[in-house]
């Protein structure tokens, strides 16, 4: 068996796509998944399964909540590995000038054009800092999360590309439940 996370995106949120956390893991056990655990209620879930192919993941995975639902939500499947290296190469986590609550990651479901890239790289709000890394965007916002103007749906509107963002804590409770 193989363990993934699924991390959906934009779910309960100011009350729009509710999705119980019990409902949602229902339905992935369902789905024949198995050791299934949610996280908090922005549609965290690690679980189990033969299956090895990420992108048919993330599309049975919608579709049963178009099916059991009646919305579509980005879906994006990441193995543990991933995660594990996602965070470990956060270079913001070496800089003892920002507190690990200041840090987050854009996961991205693609990676962009290389000119849509250098684009991206050459953008600067103040008291916020970013690095592209493979699949992902490293955030540090010195202000907090916010009133970030290089937020999730920035990132997607510049570099053309579904991302779901998630701060350090939830990333790493997520590997711990994964384990």
């Amino acid at each position: 068996m193989n363990t993934y996370i699924g991390l959906l995106r934009g779910i309960n949120v100011g009350g729009h796509k509710k999705i119980k956390m019990a409902d949602l893991k229902k339905m992935l056990n369902d789905l024949n998944f198995s050791d299934v655990q949610t996280y908090i209620q922005s549609g965290n879930i690690v679980f189990k399964t033969a299956d090895v192919n990420k992108e048919e993941l993330e599309s049975k995975i919608k579709k049963e909540i178009i099916k059991t639902f009646g919305f579509d939500v980005p879906v994006l499947v990441k193995s543990r590995e991933e995660i594990v290296s996602i965070v470990e190469r956060n270079l913001f986590l070496k800089d003892e000038n920002l507190e690990p609550s200041m840090l987050y990651f854009a996961m991205l479901q693609r990676m962009p054009s290389d000119d849509v890239i250098q684009q991206f790289k050459e953008i600067h709000f103040d008291n916020e800092v970013f690095s592209m890394g493979n699949h992902v965007v490293y955030l540090a916002y010195k202000l907090g999360a916010g009133k970030a103007k290089c937020n999730n749906n920035f990132i997607e509107k510049k570099l053309k590309v579904s991302a779901t963002t998630r701060n350090l804590k939830t990333m790493q409770k997520l590997i711990e439940l994964s384990s």
